[in-house]
């Protein structure tokens, strides 16, 4: 299941980021690793961005970013 499947206040543990290249440099960049855990705080009524707690801190990522984030309850 990837990021963008879990609704607000359920939580995952990254899997894998997707692909490859300076999309998956940022996310690393901003805290998203293997084996962490985030969870999702709110999601935008149109979708887009969502919310996530990761590391103690807020981050918004756009859908197709949190698409490329593949997590496990």
């Amino acid at each position: 299941m990837t990021l963008r499947d879990l609704n607000p206040g359920e939580s995952g543990t990254v899997v894998s980021i997707g692909q490859k290249g300076p999309l998956k440099r940022r996310l690393m960049d901003m805290g998203i690793t293997p084996g962490i855990g985030i969870k999702v705080v709110k999601v935008a009524p149109l979708g887009d961005p969502v919310e996530v707690n990761i590391r103690g801190y807020e981050l918004s990522l756009r859908k197709d970013e949190a698409q490329q984030i593949i997590v496990e309850k």
